[in-house]
């Protein structure tokens, strides 16, 4: 059985991460019935499965050189927000890509956000997370 807190919204609902219908945008992703073709869909992938509390979905779309053994979410972390700030590389046809985001989530202390520099790599079965350098 899936490790999420939440279910699945509906797919016609709007996808956590702002670039659509969930059932277009994250939800095949997600859900294992297509893989993201870009660095920036899959990091797209990655903050609704946060979003939702998929822990399975992220630790499988991390790359296996850097994925932890075992990943556990605060469930009072509400994830509002979703802005992409600089995309390089990370086309269906690279090797490796960079998403620079910006996440804005509220928590027991309040309104936070992170900031972080994403590195993507992509393998034969598709593209991977590899690691990421928080900013301020």
């Amino acid at each position: 059985m899936p490790n999420r807190a939440t279910l699945q919204p509906p797919a016609d609902a709007p996808c956590p991460c702002g670039d659509g219908a969930y059932g277009a945008c994250c939800g095949p992703a997600i859900d294992g019935g297509a893989a993201p073709a870009t660095a920036v869909a899959l990091m797209r992938s990655r903050y609704t499965a946060f979003a939702l509390s998929d822990i399975d979905y992220l630790l499988r779309s991390w790359d296996a050189s850097t994925r932890p053994s075992e990943l556990t979410l605060d469930a009072g972390t509400e994830w509002r927000r979703l802005i992409v700030i600089d995309v390089v590389g990370g086309a269906p046809e690279d090797e490796t890509g960079i998403v620079e985001f910006r996440a804005v989530f509220r928590d027991a202390d309040g309104r936070g956000e992170l900031h972080e520099r994403s590195r993507f790599v992509r393998r034969d079965d598709g593209w991977r997370y590899l690691d990421g350098e928080h900013r301020d």
